[in-house]
């Protein structure tokens, strides 16, 4: 990559020096298609592993200079899902589950575009929890067929949250004034350059709720859901849950492993030896169904990604300690 970086800034300066036509040359690669590799076993039909892995957004992932951009992770599962519902020897899907949730919008939009695959498909989605599937990965987890949990994961923390900063002292200390011009007086409202108002904690509040009534209903249509919504609103206080909690709850379905849910997965389609297989870039190979399993450091998502949302008044299905 640093040879054929130098290598374009060199054919560039020499075309500007010798003054040659302009050469095109593209420093930064569009992402490559989707491919699928092989993890696992060598029978015909296949099971697809799809990752939930770090904060849910639907903002795509800047490469920098000289680096590949990354698809949001909207996009990717939804370029997954397209992809496995042309391969006719698909017969599952799991999803491994690592994430502390993120925002409203991406959790939706993931767990529409997996509702609307399985009616179309047809093939059993399982979802597998494995260190932390909280907030907006449960959400996106309530889609699945079933959801399964590592005996040490952390899931829960249902409900909506919205940070906004408050910078009016510290800018009043270093004496820098914000002036705002508005057509409404809630034109600003959840601005960072004030305290808000009760009147705009109380909409704020409003919206909080309409937005949690929605996980509710999300989790009480979950396939197999056992609560009650009176029930389940008890246990939606925001909290978090390890594993055995969790499936006391009812907010799961069993504790196993990742190895055992696929072992699972085979005999409920019928081929002990089904491929399990993945999707990749050519420039993020894996070697097994645990590589990149680890979950990426949450503040530092936060600042690069999400970080923005939760400052600027962003709702967000989000377990954020």
């Amino acid at each position: 990559m640093k040879r054929k970086f130098f290598g374009a800034i060199f054919c560039l300066l020499l075309a500007a020096l010798s003054g040659c036509a302009f050469v095109n040359v593209p420093l930064v690669q569009k992402p490559s298609p989707l491919e699928e590799q092989v993890l696992e076993g060598d029978g015909t039909k296949k099971i697809l592993l799809l990752e939930i892995n770090g904060t849910i957004s639907e903002q795509e992932k800047s490469g920098g200079l000289i680096g590949k951009p990354a698809p949001s992770m909207v996009s990717y599962i939804r370029e997954s899902l397209l992809k496995a519902e042309q391969d006719k020897n698909l017969a599952a899907i799991i999803l491994r589950i690592n994430s502390p949730g993120g925002t409203i919008t991406a959790s939706d939009i993931i767990h529409h575009d997996l509702t609307e695959f399985k009616k179309r498909k047809k093939v059993p989605v399982i979802a597998c929890i494995m260190s932390v599937g909280a907030s907006g990965a449960y959400y996106i987890a309530s889609a699945a067929d079933e959801i399964i949990a590592h005996p040490t994961a952390i899931t829960g923390s249902i409900g909506v949250i919205l940070v906004k900063f408050n910078v009016e002292g510290l800018m009043a200390k270093i004496g820098v004034a914000e002036q705002t011009i508005k057509s409404g007086d809630k034109k600003d409202i959840m601005s960072i350059f004030r305290k808000a108002t009760p009147e705009e904690v109380r909409l704020g509040q409003e919206i909080i709720d309409q937005f949690y009534g929605r996980f509710l209903d999300v989790i009480m249509a979950r396939p197999g859901n056992a609560l009650t919504r009176d029930g389940l609103r008890q246990l939606a206080d925001g909290r978090i849950y390890t594993a055995d909690q969790a499936l006391q709850a009812k907010l799961i379905d069993k504790i196993r492993y990742l190895d055992e849910a696929i072992k699972d997965l085979r005999g409920k389609v019928g081929e002990e030896d089904a491929r399990v297989v993945t999707y990749y870039r050519s420039d993020n190979f894996k070697g097994s169904i645990y590589s990149g399993a680890a979950e990426k450091d949450g503040l530092v998502e936060l600042l690069g990604g999400s970080m923005g949302a939760v400052s600027g008044g962003g709702y967000m299905y989000l377990w954020s300690p």
